[in-house]
């Protein structure tokens, strides 16, 4: 039971949806009290991350406060996952789509609902509500996405570009380790033993797929909201940041859908924005209800007033690993409709190309050291990885910059790249990069992108012709009067993105940049945290700063490694505690792209009253010109006793990359 100023409600740890097959769906429902005699609205998250345990803390941020104000809240476990019956072999399945349907079906017809539906959720969880929205079920009435991509191949966590993202092998490892993670029993039952070891039995490595499906293809268009904007039939609330690469989808799907979809996007990276960092951070719960109250109360609710677009207009920081508080202001927009176009010409960025300069022929570098000050993609939302000074990284690219600015320029929306290009090998990578140069020579990197030059422009097959369109993500960048705009070109971009097998010579006979310009915009307002104080549910019993190491040995071995120590949560309700560690350690020479490896270690450990459950993985990925070879393992362990192993090592042909 908890009482708040606004309403009471009670906390019920664990409900059962029972799906048409017969799985069950575990879920923990915060439901105002009079509910069952003044039905209420409903708002619900589904996702993998074990309400129990693993996510319970940032469930606890949310869901009470909504069920606080009226609304009946539940927090469901996918299929396959934390509480839930079932099994989960990969991500986005057909009937994890279903499912969710079925849940959204099922609390509408609860006697404590209203009919009216809403749904919410950060990165699974918020592209989850993307794919609920077309053809969205009547009951859904309003959908928030936050950290959520709308197309699973090129704004996913596995590929850019058509380029494999080294990301992927972490989520590779990841995945698994959740997934084999046991039941809980005090709200299982006694049956939660047999789930698990059902669990286990089938465990797969998702990671195989991943990086089997090189091209876009069909795998990756399912549950792709891009390619179906046309069927979004509910409202959404899309949120983003600029330090995650999940904030493309935002003025994406704000764009093709400017009747349907409203965006906010902040500075932070793959967090709730109540937390996010770089800051400043926004009030989420109290936007979030302020978007429930208009879609779900009224029957027959009004288009609402708010701007389609409010961002955080980011400027010059000094480059640094972790930034507390990002320059700039809010502001609200349309999406810009200039475009200022520029060519490249012997080593600047002109409106006109010289006659006596048309017609040359640049090298595009391949040195794999490029990437070394590139930082984090911001996919995981760990502390700190934003990228460093790009002179670095520079020092070994091709690149091409403005003279001074005579006046600021608001670069809004997503840049493009058309360039001509020849390379030697059929299978070669273009890494671009976008920055802001100051005065003082500080280099800091505003945007990037990559292609694998062995697929068109679709990213689905081979090209027809020697062009590439290259977009950058989208953005919100004021480059100040006096400062420069550099594009920088390469031909790889490692650790982030998988080298192609051979060092391949490109080269540039022609390239034009055409940036997306804002003219000027007024003011937003957007709230940042500072409201009441929940209660404090859980105790952080250790954390540690996640450690760097980015170095050239004297043998030419590039390393870059991070490790980020044991984490420990104490839930005071449940009497448990959640832990988890994680590393990372990529190498390659060099001078050898094929000597490429990055391994990613990760365990989670859960104490609880009647035990305590470690599990640990690992994902590995290595190649030679032909071939990847991927190997996992995951190993599980109940009161130190190891009661599971299991070891994948399949061989995957390369096709494109």
């Amino acid at each position: 039971m908890t009482l708040t100023a606004s309403c009471a409600f009670d906390d019920i740890e664990h409900v059962w949806i029972e799906m048409p097959d017969g799985v069950r769906l575990a879920a923990r429902l915060w439901l105002p009290r009079g509910a069952a005699k003044a039905p209420v609205p409903a708002v619900f998250e589904i996702i993998p991350y074990r309400k129990g345990d693993m996510v319970r803390a940032r469930d606890e941020r949310n869901h009470p406060y909504f069920a606080a104000r009226g609304y009946a809240c539940l927090r469901v476990d996918m299929r396959g996952s934390g509480d839930s019956e079932g099994l989960m072999g990969d991500m986005y399945e057909p009937n994890e789509l279903a499912d969710t349907r079925h849940v959204i079906e099922w609390i509408a017809s609860q006697p404590w609902c209203t009919g009216r539906v809403g749904m919410f959720g950060t990165s699974w969880g918020g592209t989850a509500g993307l794919q609920a929205s077309v053809d969205a079920p009547e009951a859904l009435k309003a959908v928030i996405a936050v950290c959520a991509t709308h197309d699973r191949y090129e704004d996913d966590i596995h590929h850019m570009g058509g380029c494999l993202l080294t990301d992927s092998i972490e989520w590779g490892a990841t995945l698994p380790a959740i997934l084999a993670s046991p039941p809980c029993a005090d709200t299982v039952g006694p049956e939660w033993w047999e789930m698990w070891q059902e669990r286990l039995e089938h465990l797969a490595f998702p990671l195989e797929a991943w990086v089997r499906e090189e091209a876009r293809g069909a795998y990756w268009r399912h549950g792709s909201t891009r390619f179906d904007a046309d069927r979004i039939s509910t409202p959404i609330l899309a949120i983003g940041g600029w330090s995650d690469r999940y904030s493309n989808s935002v003025m994406s799907l704000a764009a093709a859908r400017p009747d349907q979809v409203w965006g906010i996007v902040g500075p932070w990276s793959h967090h709730y924005p109540d937390v996010g960092h770089p800051g400043p951070a926004m009030d989420f719960q109290k936007v979030a209800l302020d978007w429930w109250d208009h879609w779900l109360k009224a029957s027959e609710p009004e288009v609402p007033s708010w701007p389609k677009l409010r961002v955080w207009l980011r400027e010059h920081d000094e480059p640094a690993d972790a930034i507390d508080r990002r320059n700039g202001r809010w502001i609200e927009s349309q999406l810009a409709e200039e475009h200022w176009r520029l060519h490249l010409s012997d080593g600047a960025l002109v409106e006109e190309v010289p006659s006596d300069q048309a017609g040359g022929e640049a090298i595009v570098p391949h040195d794999l050291r490029v990437g070394q000050c590139a930082g984090d993609t911001g996919y995981f939302g760990r502390f700190g990885g934003l990228p460093l000074d790009q002179s670095g990284d520079d020092v070994h690219a091709l690149c091409y910059e403005t003279p001074a600015l005579s006046e600021d320029l608001i670069l809004y929306g997503a840049a493009e790249m058309v360039l001509r290009v020849a390379a030697s090998v059929p299978r070669a990578q273009l890494s671009l990069r976008l920055s802001d140069v100051a005065p003082d020579g500080t280099v800091c990197r505003v945007a990037f992108a990559v292609r694998n030059l062995a697929l068109d422009d679709m990213l689905d097959g081979a090209p027809e012709t020697q062009k590439a369109a290259i977009r950058f993500h989208t953005t919100a960048y004021r480059f100040k009067a006096g400062h420069k705009i550099r594009v920088s070109l390469a031909a790889s971009y490692w650790p982030l993105v998988w080298p192609v097998p051979h060092t391949s010579e490109i080269s540039l006979s022609e390239g034009a940049l055409s940036l997306p310009v804002l003219s000027g915009a007024p003011d937003a307002h957007i709230p940042e945290p500072g409201g009441e104080a929940q209660p404090k549910l859980h105790t952080v019993l250790q954390a540690q700063p996640l450690e760097r190491l980015v170095e050239e040995a004297m043998d030419g071995t590039l390393v870059s490694s991070w490790h980020q120590p044991s984490i420990r949560v104490k839930h005071h309700a449940t009497n448990s505690t959640f832990g988890y560690e994680t590393s990372a350690r990529h190498q390659v020479h060099k001078d050898d792209p094929l000597s490429a490896r990055s391994r990613f270690d990760h365990s989670m450990e859960f104490e609880r009253p009647d035990g305590v459950a470690r599990v640990r993985s690992h994902a590995e990925v290595r190649c030679d010109a032909e071939y990847f070879y991927l190997s996992g393992e995951v190993t599980v362990s109940w009161n130190d006793e190891d009661i599971f192993a299991r070891q994948w090592a399949p061989s995957i042909k390369r096709r494109w990359s």
